[in-house]
């Protein structure tokens, strides 16, 4: 079994159109620094927005599409003063802009944990079943696809507090509770709209 560790963040957002949206930015992985999307429209159609083939390879083997595009995806980031942040991510289909607020509640708790710690499968797997029941939807670990095997190591959390931008052209709306849960693999990120720093750990 080989085991390979992303490190970077995740975001989950939900809007007044019903589409729900899953941005990872991944500062340091096996296949080098990169973004790609998830999103999921209001009908239930799963869409991976992938920057080359290699990823999309990956990442269609370890979650649930029904379809994939390759294209580049960027992310922007900026600093806008008192702690927050605003990201711009886009790609030939998406034009998507976020604004972080604050850390949360969960966010300091997490920042209690020494991060060897909290990076590790075995803490993991100590906050998996404490995962199931304050976060609903969300685990730390879990089967995916094509038999690997996931930890979800969280360090720290803050809250969306406004999104714009359009996917095909169509104006995605304000910002809403990402619900209902997408549908791409075994956890899903939390329902109130967040980013999530995470170091991801995939066996396979």
């Amino acid at each position: 079994m080989v085991r390979s560790q992303f490190r970077g963040a995740i975001v989950g957002v939900g809007t007044s159109r019903g589409v729900r949206i899953v941005v990872g930015r991944w500062h340091s992985s096996p296949l080098g620094s990169f973004a790609d999307v998830m999103v999921e429209t209001a009908d239930g159609h799963r869409i991976l927005l992938a920057p080359n083939d290699e990823v999309a390879e990956f990442v269609s083997a370890t979650y649930s599409f029904d379809s994939i595009r390759t294209e580049d995806v960027h992310v922007d980031e900026y600093a806008v003063g008192q702690g927050a942040e605003r990201w711009s991510v886009w790609s030939d289909s998406l034009d998507l802009h976020l604004t972080f607020g604050g850390r949360t509640a969960l966010g300091k708790v997490l920042r209690l944990v020494p991060a060897r710690i909290a990076e590790s499968p075995a803490w993991c797997t100590v906050t998996d079943p404490v995962a199931r029941v304050v976060m609903r939807g969300v685990r730390t670990r879990g089967s995916a696809n094509e038999g690997r095997r996931e930890w979800y190591g969280a360090t720290d959390h803050h809250a969306v507090t406004a999104v714009s931008g359009t996917f095909d052209g169509a104006a995605l709306g304000t910002l809403r509770p990402v619900l209902p849960s997408p549908q791409f693999g075994f956890s899903s990120t939390p329902t109130t709209p967040s980013i999530t720093r995470v170091v991801t750990t995939v066996e396979w």
